[in-house]
């Protein structure tokens, strides 16, 4: 199974919007995901609700999707408290993480997308290469939050092929 991960507690972000999006393009190709959106929990402590979410989402999952946006430079702290706040030894070792960055600037995350990376490996996991920075994010969107973009569309489905396979 994969769990997609939106990246931010920020209600209505683009973040979501793009992590909606690729739970949908996963559905057409009859792969099943869940998608955690950090924005539906309290991840600042480990509580008896943050095991349910650790039950339902993490443990289960050999593979993650996480989708980053960028925060000052780097990714949300909210993001690295799910890491934190986890049974570290149970959830991330050898399980497999697709990265996509999300900015309305330029680099699509790219430096973020980096920082996460050695996080991911400190807990043990196997990041694919293929981590995609999507720019301008603001401007790819349609009026109901969808990616339309055909170029962007097409390189989203290249990486999501090569990650089904890894």
């Amino acid at each position: 199974m994969i769990t997609i991960i939106a990246g931010t507690n920020r209600k209505g972000s683009n973040t979501k919007k793009v992590a909606l999006q690729y739970q949908k393009i996963l559905a057409e190709k009859n792969i099943e995901s869940k998608l955690l959106a950090l924005e539906d929990v309290n991840i600042f402590e480990r509580t008896a609700a943050f095991e349910i979410i650790e039950n339902d989402f993490l443990k289960p999952a050999n593979k993650f999707i996480f989708v980053i946006p960028e925060y000052n430079g780097s990714y949300p702290g909210v993001l690295k408290l799910i890491l934190d706040n986890s049974d570290v030894n149970k959830v991330w070792p050898n399980k497999k993480a697709l990265l996509v960055g999300v900015a309305s600037g330029r680099a699509g995350n790219l430096r973020g997308m980096e920082h996460f990376t050695g996080a991911l490996m400190h807990v043990k996991m196997l990041v694919h290469h293929n981590r995609l920075p999507i720019s301008s994010i603001h401007n790819l969107l349609n009026e109901v939050g969808e990616i339309t973009d055909a170029a962007t569309l097409k390189t989203i489905n290249v990486q999501l092929d090569e990650f089904i396979n890894f």
